[in-house]
């Protein structure tokens, strides 16, 4: 006689969330100031402004790009204003700060587009491990959208998780 295997997981109506699904498609450059600065460290207006005029933005076309400047200069507030004027009309996506700043505003962009209404009283796992690094802010975005409808959060694994958030049970009236 042979028992027949049941897999509870799949009876436990548990929905398995992948960050990685929300991973953005475009590919993410940076764009760095210091490239544009005398001696790499003063902006000076007429070399910046030709410097920019010169410069290919077309490598540029739909990705995603973080504006900054790494180099311990003093940049006026403009000049990420000129830069993010080029870039308007061929990027995806562009932002102030590093590809960390840039990926973390991408999630939150992409999280938005959740309706956190479809997870209403369901038993939700955020799946922990994959093959591409998601940013912790991305777990702590999700966590925001999902806790005040979900019926339970975890992370990991449908067959290991650690638990986030249980909705208590409401207290019977007497």
């Amino acid at each position: 006689m042979s028992e027949i295997i049941v897999n509870r997981v799949t009876q436990s109506g548990i929905i398995t969330l992948n960050l990685e699904d929300y991973f953005p498609a475009q590919p993410i450059v940076v764009f760095d100031i210091k490239d544009f600065l005398f001696r790499g460290l003063i902006l000076r207006e007429k070399d910046f402004r030709q410097a920019l005029k010169e410069h290919n933005w077309d490598t540029y076309q739909d990705k995603n790009i973080a504006i900054t400047c790494t180099a311990d200069a003093i940049v006026p507030l403009w000049a990420y204003m000129l830069v993010a004027a080029y870039l308007q009309p061929l990027a995806a996506f562009y932002a102030f700060g590093n590809e960390e700043t840039l990926q973390t505003l991408l999630f939150t962009k992409s999280l938005a587009q959740i309706n956190p209404a479809n997870f209403e009283h369901k038993r939700v796992v955020i799946k922990g491990c994959g093959e591409k690094s998601i940013p912790a802010a991305a777990y702590v975005e999700i966590t925001r959208l999902l806790k005040p409808v979900v019926k339970s959060l975890m992370y990991g694994e449908p067959c290991s998780t650690v638990p986030i958030y249980k909705q208590k049970d409401p207290e019977p009236e007497a």
